[in-house]
């Protein structure tokens, strides 16, 4: 008797522990994000961006091939020197184009990302808010990848409590 006396004491903190188990919780931020009002705002003034580089490029382009064909026609009646600044101007046209494209793009992408950076601080601040209160030990994001495996009899989706937390519906 006084055996199992000592394995029943022995065995409730084990039971104590097993109510006390770390509560695991993952997400998956590809079905949050797209849907997020922020999201759509982005891609549309990240579309917008892009179409106004486009169209400022296309002129420039216009012109480039404007006056290469003016140049082209009059080429073989211009004086030397003439020929010369009708070259240089032709070439620093181009490159002005070559420069204003890569200007564009980095500027493109330099807005992409702190948008995108910015909805992630927004997703993240959530994510916190809704593993505190759920007294979670990890939450990860499962839509990354990185996370191999997740059992979900172990683990609990917050996906819906993050996405009511973001203000998606």
């Amino acid at each position: 008797m006084k055996k199992i006396l000592i394995a029943i004491l022995m065995m409730a903190p084990l039971a104590l522990n097993a109510q006390n188990a770390p509560k695991f919780a993952h997400f998956n931020s590809a079905d949050i994000i797209p849907n997020m009002k922020e999201y759509t705002k982005a891609q549309e003034e990240i579309q917008a961006m892009a179409k106004q580089y486009e169209d400022d490029l296309k002129l420039m382009q216009d012109e480039f091939q404007k006056k290469l064909d003016e140049y082209q026609k009059e080429q073989a009646n211009l004086l030397d020197n003439v020929r010369q600044r009708r070259e240089a101007e032709l070439n620093d046209l181009q490159q002005r184009m070559q420069q204003s494209y890569q200007d564009n793009n980095r500027a493109l992408g330099q807005a992409q990302e702190e948008k995108v950076g910015a909805i992630q601080q927004l997703v993240l601040a959530a994510v916190k808010k809704v593993g505190e209160a759920g007294g979670y030990v990890y939450v990860v994001d499962s839509s990354t990848g990185a996370i191999p495996y997740i059992n979900p009899q172990l683990s609990v989706d917050i996906t819906d409590q993050i996405k009511k937390e973001v203000g998606i519906q």
